[in-house]
């Protein structure tokens, strides 16, 4: 591990010196990928050098004990010897998470579907109130939100819906939000006053840029229409509604979010690319089935991976174990501690592994 983080730290050194280069700015590709790999390998340089500082000062601890004398000293250099020693192991295990294999996807923006499952019109206003939870806690990220794509019901509900996120490490920190999402409450529409069940799945997928998937115009149908829904100028009035299907796979998507035909098309776009690039995320984690295994709920989107139960107040993560009671304040976009469970659950399992390898 110490020869890695050694070569990492000669080549945190030689990319310094390559921004500090007077003409560094003169190919923006290479700038900008000077900067990316400088901002990746800060966090462990910076670990790295507080870790051989406190090795230092635990090798001159105790050379000064063995001939320091004075006894108020001597319990000065014992305490900081201990504080020393205490930090290096915090180090060496934040270390060894720096060093895990990074999602290539995890900078990346992210292309949230909400769809609701069983339960009718049920599934439908919990998948809207998912949807919100989303949004209440991008905004506390200050992530910018922009919805692509959205069937709703006539009292509130969605069927399904799209929106993309745009943040540093969206997708690092939303990825662990696919899967089932299954809610335990009387529902609105119930006179009987009986508890029903009922799901809403969410898919969580990395922004794909048209480098990442490329798209032949031989597969696209490409069909215009007049936009439906509630109110808006451009309602029933402009073909500016966009429908996209692509042949190979089936997908069908659709925008009519903006008044534009050109900015609907160029959302369909964005929402097709991100399906297509997700299938491929998918087929990848298929064939490292292990590796997917030991992951946290970030592949089988089948998977129940959390119960939100009204009456009680109780949110469980099945994955990690984690129950919270604090319903209202997880609906109202409070899921940063169920996602940080759910990372550290991650590099837990994945820092297991490479131990026993």
């Amino acid at each position: 591990m110490f020869d890695k983080l050694e070569d990492l730290l000669i080549r945190f050194e030689e990319i310094m010196s390559e921004l500090n280069a007077p003409n560094v700015t003169e190919d923006q590709n290479r700038f900008r990928k000077l900067m990316k790999e400088q901002s990746d390998l800060q966090p462990l340089v910076d670990a790295y050098k507080e870790y051989k500082s406190c090795k230092q000062t635990v090798e001159d601890s105790l050379e000064m004990l063995e001939s320091e004398s004075d006894e108020e000293m001597r319990e000065l250099l014992k305490e900081e010897l201990s504080e020393s020693r205490k930090r290096i192991e915090e180090l060496e295990r934040e270390l060894k998470i720096l060093l895990l294999p990074k999602d290539p996807n995890d900078d990346k923006n992210v292309i949230v579907e909400i769809r609701a499952g069983a339960g009718g019109e049920e599934a439908a206003l919990f998948a809207a109130e998912l949807y919100r939870m989303y949004v209440h806690y991008a905004e506390s990220r200050r992530w910018k939100v922009e919805t692509m794509e959205v069937d709703e019901t006539g009292i509130g509900g969605m069927k399904s819906v799209n929106f993309m996120v745009t943040g540093q490490g969206a997708y690092s920190v939303l990825k662990y939000e696919s899967g089932v999402h299954r809610v335990q409450r009387v529902p609105e529409t119930e006179s009987g006053g009986r508890i029903h069940t009922s799901t809403a799945s969410v898919a969580v997928m990395p922004e794909a840029e048209e480098v990442d998937v490329q798209i032949d115009e031989k597969d696209i149908r490409i069909d215009v229409m007049r936009a439906s829904g509630n109110g808006g100028q451009c309602v029933n009035t402009t073909d500016s509604a966009v429908r996209l299907t692509h042949y190979p796979t089936g997908i069908v998507v659709y925008s009519q979010t903006e008044k534009s035909q050109l900015q609907n098309k160029a959302k369909a776009f964005a929402l097709l690319r991100a399906k297509l690039y997700d299938i491929e995320c998918q087929k990848a984690h298929d064939a490292e089935a292990e590796a997917r295994r030991s992951q946290i709920g970030t592949g089988d989107r089948s998977e129940k991976i959390r119960t939100y139960n009204f009456p009680q107040g109780r949110v469980t993560d099945h994955r990690i174990g984690l129950t919270l009671y604090k319903l209202d304040k997880i609906m109202d976009g409070d899921i940063q501690e169920i996602i940080d469970a759910c990372i550290a659950a991650d590099q837990a399992a994945k820092l297991a592994k490479m131990n026993e390898q």
